[in-house]
């Protein structure tokens, strides 16, 4: 076969061809995969809007399509934030739910009590965000208040409630239906000394998420993209949810599809019994997590989308570091005497449950794991997130190098046999491809003992079909410096009597 095939070989008269073709040279280099994020939660009831899956850019273009104050407003807020700490160039896509038919709101109310009124300033705040303030003058009465109520939380167009028609009280209702409605926390910020108190009747009455059929829709328009990382916006009591983003999480990891990816919820709880209510009876769900934050009165969805900012940005960087340390800023944790020491941390990750160590207020990350901890397995091969991480770009990189047109259809002839194909492929041919990209995953931190990995590959034509190609190979997984143990042993130090 000739050299090169720019002029027709048949070609008989005087010319100069030249073919310019692009040539990967790249092949055994390892390529991050690049992390997307997929948003999979309602708007507002008020609103009306597709349930297509949409490209999001900011959080105030997801308010004016979905509702101000819906869920996925407030988690895009997280994810997105206007002063640019968030996921950056991460694709961030919603994939939108309306509320179940027999989805319900969830409603409560405030009141104000009235002694003798003195000049003051007031907030509503709701799940740790403030409203526009108002102002109690003196002379005010209770429907006054209850007035000055009403227009600041109309004015507060971000918050999860809505005002209703101001009587006696000051009747609020949550911007969607459904469980997930009732961790909504109302609290009023101001002085207390000045004849005014007010009594708060927490969200009551929410129930009925969106339901398995309904999920399983907004996840059919993934497709063939890898999103990598998505955030659930219910509850993570919705077991019926859980099993939902499982079943879909595992088809992922089927040969022909090869695009697994990990669903994160939001917990609040302030004991750890609590927060491994759920995980512990997941034991082998591998799909599934949840980030925490004991005690807090941040909505648990807006938490964990501030939480997996952080790992987006990690996993796109740097995909072999774990996210102990990072600072979810923007999120406010529960008091000091709530958050668990490292006894009830362990007892945490034990029953499947992710853990942070705030300090001052602030949410620190620690331990990011999966619900996976089966019994009898002291160390689960698909606990930390890190770990899922670490693998798809094992596998992506496998994917990169097999699955493209340089590969696909090329003859294929037993290493030993001569040939003039360029195109010809040997088995040997797939040794060296993987061998390079081992030790390229061997520098990047992504695995360890590259030598082994690599004596451990196999390629050969298969037996039963001379159109196969069968290849194996066994790596191991770098690990990470999440636990370091040091013993300082110390003694005194003891003058000696010197000769006269």
């Amino acid at each position: 076969m000739p050299i090169s095939t720019a002029v027709d070989p048949a070609q008989v008269s005087r010319v100069v061809g030249i073919e310019t073709n692009f040539v990967n040279l790249n092949v055994g280099a390892v390529n991050y995969l690049p992390q997307r994020i997929a948003v999979v939660g309602q708007g507002s009831t008020a609103s009306t809007y597709s349930l297509t899956k949409a490209q999001v850019f900011s959080p105030d273009a997801v308010g004016a399509t979905y509702g101000y104050g819906s869920p996925l407003h407030l988690a895009v807020r997280q994810l997105l934030p206007v002063s640019g700490d968030g996921v950056g160039n991460i694709p961030v896509t919603v994939y939108p739910l309306e509320d179940n038919a027999s989805g319900v709101v969830g409603t409560g109310d405030i009141e104000a009590t009235v002694t003798t009124a003195a000049a003051a300033t007031y907030w509503v705040k709701v799940n740790n965000v403030l409203s526009q303030a108002f102002n109690v003058a003196v002379g005010d009465v209770a429907g006054d208040v209850h007035d000055k109520i009403k227009v600041a939380l109309d004015a507060s167009v971000s918050l999860p409630i809505l005002a209703g028609t101001v009587g006696s009280d000051v009747p609020v209702t949550s911007k969607w239906k459904g469980a997930s409605a009732g961790d909504v926390v109302i609290e009023i910020v101001g002085p207390t000394d000045k004849g005014v108190t007010f009594a708060i009747t927490q969200l009551a009455s929410a129930a009925v998420n969106p339901n398995a059929a309904e999920i399983n829709a907004a996840l059919a328009q993934i497709g063939n993209v890898w999103e990598t990382l998505v955030l659930n916006l219910l509850d993570v009591a919705d077991t019926t949810a859980l099993d939902t983003y499982a079943a879909f999480g595992e088809g992922r990891w089927g040969a022909l599809v090869n695009k697994p990816l990990l669903v994160f919820s939001g917990d609040t709880n302030a004991t750890v019994a609590a927060a491994i209510a759920v995980p512990d009876a997941r034991k082998t769900d591998r799909v599934n997590c949840q980030l925490v934050s004991p005690g807090s009165n941040d909505l648990p969805f807006v938490s964990a989308a501030r939480q997996l900012a952080r790992i987006a940005v990690t996993a796109q960087k740097n995909p072999p570091r774990d996210y102990g340390s990072q600072i979810a800023t923007g999120l406010t944790a529960g008091i000091d005497s709530v958050q668990w020491n490292g006894s009830q941390r362990e007892a945490a990750v034990l029953g499947g449950s992710s853990t942070v160590q705030p300090a001052d207020g602030v949410l620190k990350m620690s331990d990011t794991i999966t619900f996976y901890h089966p019994s009898g397995e002291a160390v689960p091969p698909y606990r930390f997130v890190c770990d899922h991480v670490k693998l798809w770009q094992v596998l992506y990189n496998l994917d990169l190098i097999f699955n493209n047109p340089n590969w696909d259809g090329a003859p294929l002839v037993p290493d030993g046999q001569a040939h003039t194909n360029p195109d010809a492929k040997r088995p040997s041919t797939a040794v060296a491809a993987v061998a390079a990209l081992i030790d390229s995953l061997g520098r990047a931190a992504i695995i360890s003992d590259p030598e082994t990995a690599k004596e451990s590959i196999q390629a050969g034509i298969s037996e039963s079909n001379g159109k196969r190609l069968d290849i194996s190979l066994v790596i191991q997984l770098a690990g990470n410096a999440n636990i370091i143990s040091i013993t300082n042993n110390f003694g005194f130090f003891f003058g000696t009597v010197e000769a006269a």
